[in-house]
């Protein structure tokens, strides 16, 4: 197994155990990227002696954290002091920020390496999409907006990538590509230092391959309040399938995964039971699309009136508000919002976790779409952590993932719950 196929998890054994050096590590991924991001185009940028600079120093140092050493690569809308923060627009061409993102300093003093940014859609938002494409089948899409950074992960590029989510952009990603990605509970990581859309959604999320990879992240990202406790077993857990409004808009790939990890987790030994949301959640995904649009033209105000020529259409309207978004629609949509987080905290309380769609199927085969969000704009307008799990394939071939919900502030024990999970659902 080159250093490359390696889990995070198993590489940092590896080095603490003095069996691998990150400068292995580092070279193992940046040979994978000379070899097939010309096709795949994951990256926005690499500056591979830096990158090897920065792992030589991590074998020179005694090791600081579980990251120590472990290469991880950055959305391109999140502040890199030492890497270009572009953010795919012909406004941020070449710019060099002044000083990192709270969450890249978070990962710097854990000794991680920042490899390089990768592609997204334009400010994470609309307007220009990325030059990504699904290392599954190069005429698909990977998901957006952290598609570099799903695309990096699963074709072995880099083992740990950060992204963010303001409506799907890591959870639907992810699966697209066949990985683990995680949208933690919102504000659980501070987002200082990445590019604002919709401030009381926006979400620092990363994507790995093992759900152990994730929580190595989680914790040194200071996620919860304890270390997670990753469980063995499926029998005895309580999972409440939630088909959600939107089950009829998903594609029989998508609804054939999430009814079979529901059979082979109740024949093993969970009991799953079905979760129907209360009425008022039918228009959570339009109440969500209020507060993202109506937040995002203050967002880009700034770049409006300084960049005229250069921002895009699709943030122009936004900021000129031709959705007639008024102040009472914005502000109805986010009480109402708000009255529904604690009830759905009630009602996953009852669950380990709650088993839903990721996404509507497999990934589209075009590079004009980043697919649709339906599955994901209601949990990331609860503020719920959220874990996608590889599990399907769909009828083209490309990887279709379920995703595991749980109440605000479950992170740590979601994290618990999905090792077990993935770890059952990979057998069967």
């Amino acid at each position: 197994m080159k250093p490359r196929e390696m889990t995070a998890t198993a590489a940092a054994a590896a080095i603490r155990e003095g069996r691998l050096t990150s400068e292995a590590l580092v070279e193992s991924c940046l040979e994978r990227i000379r070899e097939r991001d010309a096709e795949v185009r994951a990256f926005a940028y690499v500056d591979a002696d830096l990158a090897l600079g920065q792992a030589r120093q991590r074998d020179d140092e005694p090791p600081r954290s579980a990251l120590h050493g472990i290469p991880v690569a950055v959305k391109d809308m999140i502040d890199t002091c030492d890497l270009p923060t572009q953010h795919n627009s012909p406004i941020f061409a070449g710019h060099r920020p002044g000083k990192d993102a709270a969450c890249v300093r978070i990962l710097r003093a854990l000794g991680a390496v920042i490899l390089g940014k990768t592609d997204t859609v334009e400010f994470a938002a609309a307007g220009r999409l990325p030059a990504t494409r699904n290392p599954h089948d190069l005429r698909c899409t990977p998901g957006g907006s952290s598609s570099g950074s799903a695309a990096a992960v699963a074709d072995f590029m880099v083992p740990l990538a950060l992204g963010t989510q303001t409506g799907g952009s890591t959870i639907r990603p992810a699966s697209f590509c066949g990985i683990f990605g995680m949208k933690p509970t919102w504000n659980e990581v501070s987002f200082e230092g990445a590019k604002p859309f919709s401030v009381s959604l926006d979400t620092i999320g990363w994507m790995a391959r093992s759900v152990a990879d994730l929580a190595l992240l989680a914790e040194g990202l200071g996620i919860g309040r304890g270390r997670w406790q990753p469980r063995e077993s499926v029998t005895g857990l309580r999972i409440g399938l939630c088909r959600t409004p939107m089950w009829e808009q998903a594609e029989e790939d998508s609804r054939a995964a999430v009814e079979r990890a529901a059979a082979v987790l109740q024949a093993a030994g969970a009991t799953v039971e079905e979760l129907e949301l209360p009425g008022s959640f039918v228009e959570m995904n339009a109440l969500h699309d209020v507060v993202m649009q109506g937040e995002g033209r203050t967002a880009f105000r700034d770049l409006y009136l300084a960049y005229p020529r250069l921002l895009h259409d699709d943030f122009k309207a936004k900021v000129e508000d031709r959705l007639g978004i008024s102040p009472r629609r914005l502000l109805e949509a986010r009480d109402a919002i708000a009255v529904n987080r604690p009830v759905f905290d009630q009602l996953a309380a009852g669950f380990d976790a709650v088993l839903t769609p990721a996404v509507p199927g497999e990934a589209p085969e075009s590079l004009e779409t980043t697919g649709l969000a339906i599955f994901n704009r209601t949990w990331s307008a609860m503020h719920v952590p959220c874990i996608t799990v590889p599990f399907a394939r769909g009828g083209r071939g490309l990887p279709v993932g379920v995703q595991l919900v749980g109440p605000r502030y479950g992170d740590i024990a979601l994290l618990g719950v999905a090792h077990a999970v993935a770890g059952f659902l990979a057998t069967a």
